[in-house]
């Protein structure tokens, strides 16, 4: 009988530290689902493009820049140099365009966000525009004379 209690009491030893970590392991899958990320990251990121526009063709809602045509979608966002909203009319050939855009799964290359225009106002790069001119009457020559 002492035996039985004994095997009774390793067994339910067993039970105890086996069941724990069985229950830490659970818990430690549902802590790294919650942590994951709820969206999927972009496979398709937004590339860049720069460049005078060579074409476009309003029925086709394209025009091209380089040797690239672009495509303006329900989602595109236009504008003018001054950012105000644009349209694909406001386009001219020879003038640039800059934005972004996304490659479709059938190739097309879909416009994200386009500018028309050239770039007005900004920054100069720290360069206030102004260049000292020097005058040759006020400088002294360079050998001292």
């Amino acid at each position: 009988m002492n035996l039985s209690r004994i095997s009774a009491l390793a067994l339910l030893a067993a039970a105890c530290l086996v069941c724990p970590s069985t229950i830490l392991a659970a818990n430690a899958a549902a802590d790294a689902a919650a942590a994951a990320p709820t969206t999927l990251p972009t496979t398709n990121p937004a590339l860049r493009f720069y460049g005078p526009i060579t074409a476009i063709d309003p029925a086709a809602k394209t025009f091209t820049v380089g040797d690239q045509t672009f495509c303006v979608v329900a989602d595109s966002h236009l504008s003018k140099s001054d950012d105000s909203p644009a349209t694909l009319e406001d386009a001219k050939v020879g003038e640039p365009a800059r934005g972004t855009y996304t490659t479709s799964a059938d190739g097309k290359l879909n416009v994200v966000k386009v500018r028309f225009g050239k770039k007005t106002g900004g920054k100069t790069g720290g360069k206030t525009g102004t260049k000292k001119k020097i005058d040759a009457a006020t400088t002294a020559p360079a050998d001292g004379q």
